[in-house]
């Protein structure tokens, strides 16, 4: 997916200052970790929407485009080691 700016960039923010750097919903403390262990336990949008009612769906698909990204990335570096070679964790 080729891309000027990521399509949740506007929507996670990271910042030293509000949940020690983590990914979060812009302008709440809401870490995107969060939505993703709810979503993952109970895949209920009503009932994630009910324990955080200011997220809104654009913020879940952002949360969801953000993990997509992460593991698309650890992926390619994956698939860029060299044959025959160990990852960290493979020993």
């Amino acid at each position: 997916m080729a891309h000027d700016q990521l399509p949740h960039a506007d929507r996670i923010t990271h910042d030293p200052q509000v949940m020690v750097g983590k990914p979060v919903i812009a302008g709440t403390r809401i870490p995107v970790e969060r939505i993703l262990a709810h979503l993952a336990h109970n895949p209920d949008l009503d009932d994630l929407f009910s324990a955080y009612p200011e997220l809104t769906l654009e913020d879940v698909k952002a949360s969801l485009q953000y993990a997509y990204t992460a593991v698309e990335g650890q992926q390619k570096r994956t698939r860029r080691r060299a044959p025959g070679t160990v990852g960290a964790g493979h020993l």
